[in-house]
């Protein structure tokens, strides 16, 4: 069973074809092999596994862990998402920057995002199932995230796709920190 990984223009985020088998059955998919992703440059990284499911127009994000920071390795199971990774590893030449990829259940494509990223995704289609894989236990006391809306990573939301009157988000995800407060505190996610 192959897989085919994609570099994106940050270091470190990839983008990840598995190897998927469909007959008049239906299908059958393998999203991890422990060997095959460290051959790739991918740490041996599953410590939990999640998943969530989300009604059209929920946007969720963007979320770090300022320690015990997850890498993550995501799918969507049912409907499709608008995935984001935004890069928050201080030094790094790509720090600040944002990548967008379109997850859904019949491209079957997966996001490995690395430990240092905020992560969020709006949801485009009701039920949406999505996946997550992750390096590290989750560590609510190290809960943090920046603003999906936040005016200096100016992330482009296919909000158009929803309708901005049916945008939904969680109390908690309206009071995140802005980009610039983030910066100006200089904390490393560890």
């Amino acid at each position: 069973m192959a897989f085919t990984f994609h570099k994106t223009s940050i270091e470190g985020l990839v983008l990840i074809e598995p190897h998927v088998f469909e007959d008049e059955r239906g299908y059958f998919i393998k999203d991890f092999e422990k060997n095959v992703f460290a051959a790739n440059g991918l740490p041996d990284f599953v410590i939990e596994s999640n998943e969530s499911k989300s009604r059209k127009g929920t946007i969720r994000g963007l979320h770090f862990q300022q320690k015990h920071s997850q890498g993550k390795l995501i799918r969507v199971i049912r409907g499709a998402v608008y995935d984001v990774a935004v890069d928050l590893r201080f030094g790094s030449p790509t720090f600040g920057k944002w990548e967008g990829f379109e997850l859904t259940e019949s491209n079957h494509l997966e996001l490995f995002i690395p430990k240092g990223f905020a992560h969020g995704y709006l949801a485009l289609a009701d039920d949406s199932v999505f996946s997550y894989k992750c390096s590290d236990i989750y560590a609510p006391e190290f809960d943090s995230g920046i603003r999906y809306d936040d005016p200096d990573i100016n992330v482009r939301w296919p909000f158009e796709r929803v309708g901005l009157e049916n945008i939904i988000t969680s109390a908690k995800d309206a009071k995140l920190q802005s980009f610039s407060e983030f910066v100006r505190k200089g904390q490393a996610i560890e």
